[in-house]
């Protein structure tokens, strides 16, 4: 049984988005404490380098214009002079997981795997089970333009079974949860 743990991803494994069947999107943020958001009113994309690039091209423009309408959403200005830039990257590793069960049958009582009473003894059989999967995030970076510092982060990982259905509503659900604590101190908005 293949699962595969991501965060969008390409289009053949793009049932990566955060959103189709299986647990629900992990996201975790951090940011600068000292920052203060209040002063940042536009914002432009950093375009990824496509060879360096683990998703396709849709779901990259997917993604991208998810951050745009999150940015804009929360009051942010697209503008090529801008003071903030936003970043989002993907990683796609392939892992595995491995899980054993161990079955005692026979006598034994107390005393398993030892055997006792008549020389009957206890048996056993351990099965291992392998799983293949794809382990994937999405990151979020926003950035200070001029002084080129992290002001946050966002990250966003789900483990999925199935491609998606819909990549153009599920990306940008998925997107909106990762960039829901983004500025820090603003409230999620209201779904």
């Amino acid at each position: 049984m293949k699962k595969i743990l991501l965060v969008f991803l390409t289009a053949s494994v793009a049932g990566f988005v955060m959103t189709s069947c299986g647990p629900t999107i992990k996201v975790t943020s951090d940011y600068d404490k000292s920052a203060n958001f209040s002063q940042y009113k536009t914002f432009a994309l950093v375009k990824p380098d496509p060879s360096k690039q683990s998703i396709s091209q849709l779901n990259q423009n997917r993604i991208d214009n998810a951050i745009i309408a999150e940015m804009t959403k929360k009051g942010f200005t697209q503008a090529a002079d801008a003071d903030l830039l936003v970043n989002s990257v993907t990683i796609l590793k392939d892992k595995q997981s491995v899980s054993s069960n161990t079955n005692y049958y026979g006598y034994g009582g107390y005393y398993r795997p030892y055997g006792w009473g008549g020389g009957m003894g206890a048996t056993g059989y351990t099965t291992y089970n392998v799983q293949e999967y794809k382990d994937g995030s999405v990151i979020i970076e926003v950035v200070d333009a001029k002084t080129k510092n992290l002001l946050w982060e966002g990250i966003g990982n789900k483990e999925i079974d199935k491609p998606i259905k819909d990549p153009d509503t599920k990306i940008p659900l998925a997107v909106q949860k990762i960039m829901e604590s983004f500025p820090p101190g603003l409230a999620p908005a209201k779904k």
